[in-house]
């Protein structure tokens, strides 16, 4: 059965392959993202030799590079792609069909770069499929409530302007969902944790100038394809809650996903019933 399509991914990749001239504006933000993932990487003993690097759009393998790990990036939009291949081994491939060879990496990271993808149970299958036993998934997605404030506020300024609404937002999933899907994905261990980066704009103009230099700009399937209202961003503004200097939030909500490809040398979860101190009993006779 085939996944819903909520995304247009030609529409993602285009609005990728545009972000390749800008995204520079908000290096800030990708970066801070990428130290908050690769921080995890500290507190893990075992060695990693080989990594994929999935829509790291050149952050995140400079990182890994300097931790000795050999990475090749993979990106979504070809002029990005050539834009990084200067500087490690780079393939330009949709997210949803990843072209490499069962246990190829130890480890796969993507930060910031799955929220657009249509089959995300998928996707997170054949990642575990990619990785050798015992190898990790290390993933930054947006959730909820990223961008609330924003939706809300168009809605609003849109029901006042005509009869109906539009799809505008990009819908976000919820810190449990991410941790459901991981076991539905067969991976091992998983652990989902929240990070946020509080964002705070001056205006909605710049808000919606960063969205479209990371391109993350609306590409849902059903978006409307008629011009915006010449009043919907004026409107909109109007509805955001300012503070007393007139700035707003909007701040970042991030799940960090750690989940293992399985093996077993790993810790197994208690059998039904069992207690840790039956565990030690039999491990000491």
């Amino acid at each position: 059965m085939q996944p819903p399509l909520i995304f247009d991914r030609k529409a993602v990749k285009r609005h990728r392959a545009r972000a390749t001239r800008t995204q520079r504006t908000i290096a800030p933000i990708l970066n801070a993202a990428a130290d908050i993932l690769t921080d995890r990487l500290a507190d893990i003993t075992r060695p990693f030799t080989t990594a994929l690097d999935i829509g790291g759009r050149g952050v995140i393998a400079p990182l890994l590079i300097k931790r000795g790990i050999q990475v090749i990036q993979c990106e979504s939009a070809l002029p990005l792609a050539k834009t990084l291949s200067k500087f490690s081994p780079t393939l330009c491939a949709d997210e949803e069909y990843l072209p490499f060879a069962p246990q190829s990496f130890d480890l796969v990271v993507a930060n910031l770069s799955l929220q657009w993808v249509n089959d995300l149970p998928g996707t997170f299958a054949q990642i575990r499929t990619l990785l050798r036993p015992d190898g990790l998934f290390l993933a930054s997605i947006p959730i909820l409530p990223t961008l609330r404030p924003l939706k809300q506020a168009l809605e609003m300024a849109e029901l006042a302007l005509s009869d109906g609404l539009s799809a505008r937002v990009c819908p976000l999933p919820t810190n449990t969902s991410c941790a459901q899907l991981l076991q539905r994905a067969g991976f091992a261990l998983p652990v989902v944790d929240t990070e946020i980066l509080p964002l705070r704009y001056k205006s909605l103009t710049g808000l919606l100038q960063d969205l479209r230099a990371a391109g993350e700009t609306n590409a849902l399937v059903h978006r409307s394809k008629t011009f915006t209202p010449r009043m919907l961003f004026p409107a909109t503004a109007a509805e955001l809650s300012y503070h007393s200097d007139g700035t707003f939030d909007m701040p970042l909500h991030m799940a960090i996903l750690t989940a293992w490809c399985p093996a077993p040398t790993q810790p197994q979860p208690l059998k039904p019933g069992q207690t840790a101190r039956q565990v030690i009993c039999l491990c000491l006779v």
